[in-house]
């Protein structure tokens, strides 16, 4: 069925073009939503119209869209989950988790397909989740993951925290490796201090 869009379709059109599509999306979808209308005569005719309208449309979204990655961006959730003594969880963490999450904690609602979260989270520990409002606009969340009986807010320091950019996991960051850093840094400057302690020692001159 060819079409007439009303407005932005992500993924498939712009408001004000018109586009073949299939019957069932279109009768199903587009057409109940008032995203779009069949392509008559008459509604072709009224395409510089709409085409207006979606432009309009189109910077309100945006500028809703920023306003609510402002009130998104930093957001920290906790999900509780079941784990093992490994940390891995029983079941996962997944993008409608997360969205499901966001509604309780701030009341703003968003799409699941809006959280960038391709594989689900199977371990306890802090992340970073990408919430795609926007083609121009995105906001980050944090996630803690933590393990039922625990206290997340005395754990969050704890929990190793890994960046997650489109779906995909960075290695975490092991807390030992940080302790271990940081006694070898104290140690060299532990030793600077004391050398730079040492007071030079006067040259004696004999006198005649």
């Amino acid at each position: 069925m060819k079409v007439v869009f009303l407005e932005d379709v992500d993924g498939v059109a712009q408001g004000g073009e018109i586009k073949e599509v299939k019957n069932g999306f279109a009768r199903n979808y587009l057409i109940p939503k008032n995203l779009a209308a069949p392509a008559t005569h008459n509604n072709t005719q009224r395409i510089d119209k709409l085409s207006k309208n979606a432009d309009v449309n189109r910077i309100r979204q945006l500028d809703d869209m920023k306003e609510l990655a402002e009130a998104l961006d930093g957001t920290q959730l906790n999900i509780e989950m079941r784990a093992g003594a490994n940390n891995r969880l029983y079941g996962s963490v997944t993008g409608t988790m997360v969205a499901d999450a966001v509604a309780e904690e701030t009341g703003h609602s968003i799409e699941r397909r809006l959280v960038q979260l391709d594989n689900p989270i199977r371990e306890v520990g802090k992340y970073l989740v990408p919430i795609r409002l926007h083609a121009e606009v995105s906001a980050t969340i944090s996630v803690v993951v933590y393990a039922t009986g625990t206290d997340p807010l005395a754990e969050d320091e704890d929990l190793s925290e890994s960046i997650l950019e489109e779906g995909d996991l960075s290695v975490a960051v092991d807390p030992q490796a940080v302790v271990d850093s940081t006694q070898s840094n104290e140690s060299v400057q532990e030793g600077n201090s004391t050398d730079s302690s040492i007071e030079p020692t006067e040259e004696v001159t004999s006198g005649t």
